[in-house]
């Protein structure tokens, strides 16, 4: 049975997602709208991520150990994050990431606990055995499985799509300059942890190389172009270099 802090967490992820939804429709359809919304839906993110957070690593210690072991923890990582986007001047595209969270979480928590509570469950599989879910709590079920995949995959390039818009802010004076610095820390994080920030990354650096080494170009953007690899990878680990450039053989 759903406890309260189970519904409050799921409470979070739709008042982000519907929020998020908000902004967004209004962004795309040029619509003046409130940075209340944006704001909002990491108001979500803070309640959902904050009660994860607290159930797996407890009440905060004041202990090296504890520290640790909560700063390589990947709802910590979003939980921090989203306090920093929160704080800062709107960037739309930050709330792509999670909106595609919360999505998947809001589906499994219909599937879960609302739909259990109105519609009927199926016949039993076989003769005494245990009623089967309801076919739309199924098909949701198969959804959710056969899409999560590609939308982690959506959520590693959007991630570097705001590494890139943070940048170019920066120069633009759209953005603070220390936006780039954290998010470049979240995205070093990232790359240890998730295979689908790694095969992202994998996959533009490959063909980024590629361009800078064709024909025409000036042999100087391939310099600059293995200088800031160079850099990257002395900065980020000495894991990065290697797993780069074997992936593009």
């Amino acid at each position: 049975m759903a406890t309260t802090q189970h519904y409050a967490w799921a409470a979070g992820h739709f008042l982000l997602l519907l929020s998020a939804l908000r902004y967004f429709l209004a962004t795309v359809l040029f619509r003046g709208v409130s940075s209340g919304w944006y704001k909002t839906s990491f108001v979500g993110a803070l309640v959902s991520y904050a009660i994860v957070c607290h159930k797996s690593l407890g009440i905060p210690q004041p202990s090296l150990q504890w520290i640790n072991k909560a700063l390589v923890d990947e709802n910590v990582q979003y939980l921090l994050l989203a306090v920093f986007w929160w704080t800062s001047r709107p960037v739309t595209l930050a709330l792509i990431p999670y909106a595609i969270f919360s999505l998947f979480h809001a589906l499994t928590f219909t599937r879960t606990t609302l739909m259990p509570q109105f519609l009927p469950p199926g016949p039993p599989a076989s003769a005494g055995g245990p009623p089967t879910p309801h076919p739309l709590s199924k098909r949701l079920h198969s959804w959710v499985k056969a899409n999560y995949d590609a939308a982690m995959r959506v959520v590693a390039y959007t991630e570097l799509i705001i590494m890139l818009r943070l940048v170019v802010g920066l120069f633009l004076l759209r953005n603070s300059f220390i936006a780039p610095i954290v998010f470049a820390h979240f995205l070093r994080m990232r790359y240890y942890q998730s295979k689908f920030t790694q095969s992202a990354i994998v996959d533009v650096s490959g063909r980024v190389d590629a361009y800078v080494r064709k024909p025409g170009t000036p042999p100087m953007v391939a310099v600059v172009w293995d200088r800031f690899r160079m850099l990257l990878a002395r900065w980020a680990g000495n894991v990065l270099a290697p797993e780069t450039a074997g992936a593009r053989q």
